[in-house]
């Protein structure tokens, strides 16, 4: 038999035991007799026998291997998380393991393979809240949110400071003059939408400015939904001089759908977007936005990760990251 082929039940059938006995033996577990564990170790060497380290760590609980799941492995903002994470891991000997999982279905499908199977020690989610997939975390078992803030205290979380990075990019506008400012938001359903969201409301305020319903519009981080944003605020009676784009994906469709309306930006509109994505910096004109370091959530989150997998009764932390306003020539006073 080719000892690359020899399996635990192999060993199991040569010393006359069973293959839980086999695996006892394997794993030092005091609940084998002398008599038994020297027919076994006799086995193991007659058939040469080699027991992989993933199998022992796996049944010793301990894998060395993380997991992330999130909704696409494509998008550039996620890519740049689970790079963050994966750098971190390996610091401290630990492999991240990516999945993508586009519906709920699927997520839940591979939170029960993953954690039954104690084949992760750790799970970071990436934007959490897409669907109901919140409600199928494991419990008792090391999760963190990444780039999400948890709705209840018992997940870890690193996330960008939402409600600071609506106050700003609307005082941004505002201190441009503008006083007609519209806001496209991500999909309402998460909460970095809704805070986002909140900021914007908030900086109104604090000038007792209306919040005008008709200058909100719900997009879907996409650029074809900011691109179908703006074509719905051009037809209010009052449009806006300035828009906050909760994303700037969305606020390349804006820029699109303006130069098909013959608006220019900033002359026409003053356009401000969240991210800084490599493509804002090439877009015409430059689009000035509010980045965030998303290979730094990633690292946080697997730092926090890896501090509740070594010791489980770590105290829950919620950490947030500041965004950094970056100007460019997508924003102007207002004529």
């Amino acid at each position: 038999m080719a000892r690359s082929s020899i399996t635990i039940r192999d060993v199991a059938a040569e010393a006359g035991v069973s293959h839980q006995t086999v695996s006892r033996v394997i794993n030092d577990n005091e609940r084998v007799s002398p008599e038994t564990r020297a027919k076994v170790e006799a086995a193991i060497e007659s058939l040469g026998y080699s027991p992989s380290a993933i199998a022992r760590s796996m049944a010793k609980g301990r894998t060395g291997i993380l997991a992330c799941i999130a909704p696409n492995l494509t998008d550039y903002t996620f890519a740049r998380i689970i790079q963050g994470a994966e750098q971190e891991a390996r610091q401290h000997g630990f492999f991240l393991l990516s999945a993508s999982a586009p519906d709920e279905e699927i997520f839940t499908a591979l939170i029960e393979q993953l954690v039954p199977s104690r084949q992760t020690e750790g799970i970071m989610v990436i934007n959490p809240y897409a669907d109901g997939r919140f409600n199928h975390l494991p419990e008792q078992f090391p999760v963190v949110f990444a780039g999400a803030r948890p709705r209840e205290d018992a997940v870890n979380s690193v996330a960008l400071d939402d409600v600071s990075v609506g106050k700003i990019a609307t005082n941004h506008l505002l201190q441009q003059g503008h006083r007609h400012i519209a806001t496209i938001t991500g999909r309402m359903v998460e909460d970095c939408a809704q805070d986002r969201l909140e900021g914007y409301q908030q900086a109104l305020q604090a000038l007792d400015l209306p919040q005008r319903p008709d200058y909100l519009v719900e997009g879907d981080w996409t650029a074809s939904s900011g691109f179908a944003a703006l074509h719905q605020l051009m037809e209010r009676e009052t449009p806006p001089s300035a828009i906050f784009v909760q994303n700037d994906q969305m606020a390349a469709g804006v820029l699109r759908a303006a130069a098909e309306l013959n608006l220019t930006v900033p002359e026409h509109l003053s356009l401000i977007g969240v991210d800084d994505i490599p493509m804002a910096s090439y877009l015409s004109p430059p689009l000035t936005t509010l980045r965030q370091d998303f290979a730094e959530i990633g690292r946080l989150a697997a730092q926090l990760l890896i501090e509740t997998v070594s010791n489980p009764h770590t105290q829950q932390q919620h950490l947030t990251l500041p965004a950094t306003l970056i100007t460019r020539h997508s924003t102007s006073q207002i004529l």
